[in-house]
């Protein structure tokens, strides 16, 4: 028979090797917290400014599955050492029952010590556990590199193999909901939210949202025939709230340019006693077209790289839509932005008992901004729109239709376009629980 080489494990050398296994559990235990739940912008700026921890946090995290491998992978083993010395020492004293007991006194030993309390501690400290622990972390990695790597590359497949790998695009919609739950999250929900939420919330709408949802549409569009004589253009200028007005020539879709109220007050200045001898065509500037699926993004950057803050806004038939400027979009930003020469008619009138009147071109997305609404702004620009795209006919006048919790009563119609509504919001949430 062959004899197998043992040793006896005396409790006073045992208890010491154990604690020290409960130690480096705990460091591998609180380290997969950081690593896992630390700040990504917060390291990434210390690290700018100089931090070589958060240099090295940054580093771990740009190899996450195998620090979390190598990590978890040290951490199984020490613990399987701990139970192993644990029920040898056990054994010896109590016999077979000194499994038992084994059992119990190192579940006590991992949960609290060496799994519940680091990594308690780690998720309440995240950032400065990862900045702590990250040169250690490192320095485990390099040792159990080659089994970390192998444990991915297991994983991995098994992943692949089961159809679990994520999705194109998956990672980006998830970091951009990580963003926006970040922005959500700012300034608490106590108390009025803070204003820069809704800025940063409208920042990552702009890529999102085009500018026929924010243009002024044509009929709403201040323009001028520039067959008419130079006296009646100025007259016409003046008259108007705009800085920037289109030039037509012959029909409203052949826009042959823009001119600006200061280049035109400085061709009167040249020309004090005959103004109609100035020619209109050399005041003006060329018309700037777009599309009217431009996202906000896009033209925000394209009037920087123009310096420009006027563009006309065309279908896909080159049809003008109307116009955009660099104040719609910063709005979409900061909110509206009035000044003394803005019109004060914004097309819509409260009325005392609570109900609105609206012409049909007002947008839809002004009016959730305005009072809070949540009316879809997807399926139509204007009221007026959302209600032939809900009513899937072309309302008379008199007729009243109820979507969205909002009734809509048609006040005034010509030919085929609805210009003028009544529209009745829903009840407070209290108005409407007594009514139930």
């Amino acid at each position: 028979m062959e004899e197998f080489v043992s040793f006896d494990l005396s409790p006073g050398l045992a208890a010491p090797l154990v604690l020290l296994c409960l130690l480096i559990s705990a460091f591998f235990s609180s380290g997969e917290t950081a690593i896992t739940g630390c700040s990504v912008p917060r390291m990434h700026r210390l690290a700018q400014q100089g931090n070589k921890r958060a240099a090295t946090v940054n580093a771990l995290l740009e190899q996450k599955d195998r620090v979390i491998g190598a990590l978890l992978f040290g951490n199984n083993v020490v613990n399987i050492l701990a139970a192993s010395l644990t029920t040898a020492v056990l054994t010896d004293i109590f016999g077979s029952a000194g499994v038992f007991y084994a059992t119990i006194v190192v579940t006590v030993l991992v949960v609290i010590f060496a799994e519940v309390l680091p990594k308690t501690y780690a998720l309440l400290h995240t950032d400065r556990v990862a900045l702590m622990l990250a040169p250690a972390m490192m320095l485990a990695l390099k040792i159990l590199s080659p089994l970390a790597h192998a444990l991915t590359e297991t994983v991995r497949f098994i992943i692949r193999n089961l159809g679990l790998m994520p999705r194109a695009g998956e990672s980006e919609e998830a970091s951009d909901e990580t963003l926006r739950g970040a922005i959500d999250l700012h300034g608490g929900d106590a108390g009025e939210p803070p204003p820069e939420r809704a800025m940063l919330r409208s920042v990552l709408d702009l890529g999102d949202l085009t500018v026929a949802a924010v243009m002024t549409h044509r009929q709403q569009v201040a323009m001028v025939d520039a067959a008419q004589p130079t006296s009646k253009i100025i007259e016409q200028v003046l008259e108007g709230p705009y800085t920037r007005v289109p030039l037509y020539r012959g029909e409203p879709d052949n826009v042959i340019g823009v001119v600006h109220a200061k280049a035109l007050f400085r061709a009167v200045a040249a020309h004090p006693n005959d103004v109609d001898t100035i020619d209109i065509t050399t005041v003006m500037g060329p018309p700037w077209f777009i599309p009217e699926a431009t996202t906000l993004i896009d033209q925000l950057q394209a009037f920087r790289d123009r310096r420009e803050h006027f563009a006309l806004v065309i279908d896909e038939y080159g049809a003008v839509r109307g116009i955009v400027t660099l104040e719609d979009i910063l709005e979409e930003i900061v909110g509206d932005i009035s000044d003394e020469h803005d019109p004060t008619v914004a097309g819509v009138e409260p009325q005392a008992d609570g109900s609105y009147i609206s012409v049909g071109t007002v947008p839809v997305r002004d009016l959730n901004r305005e009072f809070g609404w949540r009316l879809p702004e997807d399926v139509a620009t204007t009221v007026a729109g959302l209600v032939l795209h809900e009513a899937r006919r072309i309302p008379e006048v008199g007729q009243t239709y109820a979507f969205h919790g909002f009734r809509f009563e048609i006040l005034g119609r010509e030919r085929n376009q609805v210009t003028r509504l009544k529209l009745i919001p829903p009840p407070p949430a209290a108005e409407a629980a007594a009514m139930d």
